[in-house]
């Protein structure tokens, strides 16, 4: 990943580069997930492009739906391969896009059924409501991230007008 222009990034730019809250940012060093590559005098952590490049490796692996504990080990093995990672996002990605298409054709055929006043069977609502479940489930697990991205924006804000130091 190439950035023109920039160096190092401070806490909260790289929160706003990246749309990662700072208090996530925080947590993770302090987990020792994801540590700056240095600190500057006045002890704000600095990141840099190749740490970048590892907190993509992190969200990949998160929006696989994996644990934090996990990809900390995923990671600290140094035979994993950052190509298998977006393969995985690839992957994961196409079975997202393949359960759509397949709800897309089943409500169309119930549709059709609907519309020329035919009976529907209950292969017909099985089907659908299965498919609509699996939806169902990736809707809720997406919005429940986004929640929680925006929770950890509001804390930020309060802490960022708060009178404590960071």
């Amino acid at each position: 990943m190439i950035i023109a222009g920039k160096k190092y990034w401070k806490v909260g730019e790289l929160a706003t580069l990246t749309g990662l809250t700072v208090r996530t940012l925080r947590y993770y060093d302090q987990i020792g997930l994801y540590s700056p590559s240095g600190y500057s005098n006045s002890g704000y952590r600095l990141y840099n492009e190749s740490d970048l490049s590892r907190l993509q490796q992190i969200l990949a692996l998160k929006e696989l739906g994996l644990s934090l504990d996990e990809v900390k080990s995923i990671l600290a093995d140094h035979n994993y391969s950052a190509f298998e990672i977006v393969s995985l996002q690839i992957d994961r990605l196409r079975e997202n896009i393949r359960i759509q298409q397949k709800l897309l054709k089943e409500l169309q055929n119930v549709s059709s059924l609907v519309e020329m006043e035919e009976p529907l069977t209950v292969e017909d609502f099985t089907k659908l409501l299965s498919l609509m479940k699996k939806n169902h489930e990736n809707f809720f697990t997406e919005r429940r991230s986004s929640m929680v991205h925006h929770f950890d924006r509001l804390d930020d804000f309060l802490d960022k007008h708060s009178n404590k130091p960071n």
